[in-house]
C-alpha cells in the first residue's frame, strides 16, 4: 500500500494482509494506477506552491482491482484545492462561453 506521511515520499510495497484477494482480478495494476497518480497531484500541488506538510496520499484498489486514491489533509489544504478547482472551472467556462 503506498502511504505518504510525508508529502512526496512513497513506498512501492503492498501489504498483502491488508486486502481480501479474489482469483483472476489484478489488484497491482490498479494499485499502481493510483499510486503513479497520488504522485502526479503531489507533484502538481507541490509546483503550484501549495503547502502538502501533513498531506497524506494513499493508494489502494477497488474490489473490483480498479484504482483509488485516498487523501487526507488539514482544512486549509483542502480550501486551497477546492479554489484553485473553483479557478480552474471558472477560467474553462470564460474559454468555452
Amino acid at each position: 500500500m503506498y502511504d505518504s506521511h510525508e508529502a512526496g515520499s512513497a513506498s512501492d510495497e503492498i501489504d498483502p494482509d491488508s486486502v481480501l484477494w479474489v482469483r483472476g482480478v489484478d489488484y497491482v495494476a490498479g494499485w499502481r494506477d493510483a499510486r503513479d497518480a497520488g504522485t502526479e497531484l503531489l507533484d502538481a500541488m507541490q509546483a503550484a506552491g501549495m503547502d502538502t506538510h501533513g498531506l497524506t496520499v494513499q493508494a489502494d484498489a477497488y474490489a473490483d482491482g480498479g484504482g483509488m486514491v485516498r487523501l487526507s489533509c488539514s482544512p486549509a489544504l483542502a480550501r486551497e484545492l477546492a479554489l484553485l478547482s473553483r479557478v480552474k472551472a471558472f477560467r474553462f467556462r470564460r474559454r468555452v462561453s
